[in-house]
């Protein structure tokens, strides 16, 4: 089983769009979506919802007010200004550190688990999807990302596929390096703007911190053609092999529009590239 990661340093590199191809192309594998703080995979592979589960995390504290002797202990000693003078908690101002519930003589503090977000089996006409959608404003994103990949790759194990085909979230954070870890293939999306150039070499430094086997496609390369060739020379000197140029077309925004992965949107030009770029890294 080979596991294949799709990920940028920013957003709007076409990861998404080159992650729904891939699952076009692919055959007997399972496919994830990584991107739990911003997911949209699911918009062009069209899921159709098995499993729903909560994805638990982090801690709320709550005070018992039936016990509670009111001593101010707690308001005192939360740096959060968390808890009212009637003793009451603000869960938008608590940071679950737990301070509160150490220094209650009475045990009057509760530690409550935070319900975060949720997370998916589904099934597309591609074969199985696990994805998720991480609360607004809630942590630990990454453990979202490790959870789901697992279940994924449990999946891909238990029915004996070849792929697990990841759409990784963009960025250099946690949520990445849990995309990333112990895959078997990083495929760096950019484009040649400056920004999409220094997001690729921090991204690219990244998984060469973690050992991971790393490609680079340069999408819309046509745009820029100098910066394109420096992209190039970055990835020489890295040690990278730029594995596709993708030049700009009007397809990949009709695709979206239409909902479906763009290879499947037409079978000439751009998607041609995909179909060559897939074979090249399968």
């Amino acid at each position: 089983m080979k596991q294949i990661v799709v990920i940028s340093g920013k957003g709007g590199t076409g990861k998404t769009v080159l992650t729904a191809s891939f699952a076009s192309l692919a055959g007997n594998k399972v496919m994830v979506d990584c991107d739990v703080d911003a997911a949209d995979l699911h918009l062009l592979l069209k899921p159709d919802i098995k499993e729903r589960h909560e994805f638990r995390s982090g801690v709320t504290a709550r005070i018992d007010r039936d016990i509670c002797q009111e001593c101010g202990e707690c308001i005192s000693a939360c740096r959060f200004e968390a808890i009212s003078e009637d003793f009451r908690v603000d869960p938008v101002s608590c940071e679950g550190c737990t301070v509160c519930s150490h220094v209650c003589p009475a045990g009057a503090v509760i530690m409550e688990e935070n319900i975060s977000g949720e997370w998916y089996i589904s099934e597309t006409k591609y074969g199985a999807l696990v994805h998720a959608k991480l609360g607004i404003a809630e942590e630990n994103s990454g453990k979202l990302v490790a959870q789901v990949r697992q279940i994924a790759k449990d999946i891909a194990e238990k029915t004996e596929r070849d792929y697990v085909i990841i759409d990784g979230p963009p960025g250099i954070g946690c949520p990445v390096i849990a995309a990333i870890t112990g895959v078997d293939l990083a495929l760096i999306v950019t484009e040649p703007t400056l920004s999409g150039m220094h997001d690729m070499e921090r991204v690219a430094q990244v998984s060469k911190h973690f050992g991971i086997p790393t490609k680079v496609v340069i999408n819309k390369y046509d745009l820029n053609l100098k910066n394109s060739e420096t992209i190039r020379k970055m990835c020489d000197q890295a040690d990278m092999e730029v594995a596709a140029l993708l030049p700009f077309s009007r397809q990949v925004s009709e695709s979206i529009v239409q909902g479906i992965p763009l290879v499947e949107f037409s079978k000439n030009g751009i998607s041609g590239d995909i179909a060559l770029l897939w074979e090249r890294i399968r």
